[in-house]
């Protein structure tokens, strides 16, 4: 594609990748500075997430994108699980604008050890769960379960468990599901259409739309029924994604074929 561009042509694209990524760099440092202040002075917040969510979410427009985000009506303001699609780093720019107040996160403890981001990850009140030790992992989301009821707290997690990079849902993880039965509190799933097409140096990356569907209660539910709520959630966000990738590649006058087939 590249060898078909005029001189003036490639100059551009290249120009727009320098300066996109110039202008990611500053910001993001500038949000992690003065989100790292705000941590410092209200360590562990409930809502330090949300606040740096609002701010890596706002700087989606420099990445030629729109975001579409649509929120169930039967989300009611109360602690819940959102299970989240997890398909690259833009992650960080897109699912950001739906992850609503009162919200942390669960991610890899190996996070902790990343320059900046990783102190900051983990001051701002994120919890960090060590996947290689099954026993550190099981007191991890025993710990989950007690800051959800004690902290009023919903729990962002991606139950891939690594990313997709286009290839559709991945198989889930069961961690998420045994906390959200342990603690009794529904489980939210939060899409985002396909991602996996952005390019920096391309002027319009199109559309993605985050949905957040209904809950799945699970009151009365105990470990022995998480592998068929899984299995149930898993096929529902399965059909919906390829319904939002359609959506979105339609809104970008693209055409798609399907990741699940």
């Amino acid at each position: 594609m590249l060898a078909i561009l005029s001189p003036n042509a490639l100059l551009e694209l290249v120009l727009l990748l320098v300066v996109r990524s110039v202008l990611l760099v500053i910001l993001l440092m500038l949000a992690f500075v003065f989100g790292g202040l705000v941590c410092l002075i209200r360590p562990m917040h409930r809502d330090n997430v949300h606040m740096f969510a609002k701010m890596f979410s706002a700087v989606v427009p420099i990445l030629g994108l729109k975001v579409i985000v649509r929120r169930s009506d039967e989300i009611k303001d109360e602690p819940c699980i959102y299970l989240a699609n997890h398909q690259n780093n833009y992650d960080v720019f897109t699912h950001t604008a739906a992850v609503p107040k009162g919200t942390v996160s669960l991610g890899k403890k190996s996070l902790a050890w990343m320059p900046l981001f990783g102190q900051i990850y983990w001051l701002s009140g994120n919890i960090l769960i060590d996947r290689n030790n099954r026993s550190r992992a099981f007191d991890t989301m025993a710990n989950t379960v007690k800051k959800i009821k004690e902290k009023c707290l919903s729990i962002w997690i991606f139950p891939e468990g690594t990313r997709s990079r286009g290839r559709g849902l991945l198989p889930f993880k069961a961690g998420a599901f045994h906390t959200a039965i342990n603690a009794g509190v529904p489980m939210v799933p939060v899409l985002a259409s396909n991602q996996s097409e952005i390019n920096l140096n391309r002027w319009n990356n199109g559309v993605v739309i985050i949905e957040m569907m209904a809950p799945f209660p699970t009151e009365g539910l105990t470990r022995g029924n998480a592998k068929e709520l899984s299995a149930k959630i898993h096929a529902t966000m399965s059909e919906k994604l390829e319904a939002l990738n359609q959506e979105a590649a339609a809104l970008a006058g693209k055409s798609v074929a399907s990741n699940n087939a």
